[in-house]
């Protein structure tokens, strides 16, 4: 089978496509995607695949997570993550599992996002979080994206610690890929309760990089926004 969805993937390709989804996902030289593969499909038509092909075994899903093309890699998170919705405690764990074993194949934002918060998240929701820490403190930015993402499952249940706890370790983060994610994250706080959000942004705002801020404050009401940008809260 895993053959069948290789030649599958490859009649799929869209050498057009793919020189677009190279430039977007910053694949040059010193950027952050350097290096990865692209054939040219998109997230609809991986996302069919993985569905077609969600039998195949966890052997062959970590294959295609090993990939160097970025479409396998994301073929393979989608259909762990399919799995992970529809299996029992011992899939569950195991999906688990790879993931972490893993982390390293789960390279570029759109993979982080579209698995973390769907498998990471969802498993620790009632266990211990301790991993989450770790991740946040790694040297590989795509695991310390993994650690705030996953947290979006806890938010949607009105759980806010670990989110407010990592987006602090976050902070003094350099990358603006992780910016844009610790932002992201408290604006949905603030979606579901405005108070958490802004008794950290008191704390925290003069502090952080301006996409951080930017991306927290987007649905602040306009006066609100202005003051944060001007230090003037």
């Amino acid at each position: 089978m895993l053959e069948e969805i290789k030649r599958k993937i490859r009649k799929l390709a869209d050498p057009e496509k793919a020189r677009d989804l190279k430039w977007f996902f910053k694949t040059g030289p010193g950027e952050y995607g350097e290096g990865d593969i692209f054939l040219g499909l998109t997230v609809p038509v991986i996302r069919k695949l993985a569905r077609e092909y969600i039998k195949l075994n966890f052997r062959d899903m970590v294959r295609f997570l090993r990939s160097p093309i970025h479409e396998e890699r994301l073929l393979a998170l989608l259909m762990l993550v399919e799995r992970y919705r529809g299996g029992g405690e011992d899939d569950k764990k195991k999906i688990y599992k790879i993931y972490l074993r893993n982390s390293r194949f789960v390279n570029n934002w759109d993979l982080v996002d579209l698995s973390a918060q769907y498998i990471v998240g969802p498993y620790l929701r009632n266990r211990n979080r301790e991993i989450l820490y770790e991740l946040a403190g790694s040297r590989n930015m795509w695991e310390r994206r993994i650690a705030v993402i996953s947290t979006f499952n806890f938010i949607r249940d009105n759980d806010f610690k670990c989110t407010l706890e990592i987006a602090r370790m976050l902070i003094g983060d350099k990358e603006d890929l992780l910016h844009k994610a610790v932002g992201w994250m408290l604006r949905e706080v603030g979606n579901r309760d405005r108070r958490f959000e802004e008794n950290f942004l008191l704390k925290y705002y003069k502090r952080m990089p301006r996409t951080m801020l930017r991306y927290a404050i987007e649905k602040f009401p306009e006066h609100k926004r202005k003051a944060y940008l001007k230090n003037k809260i």
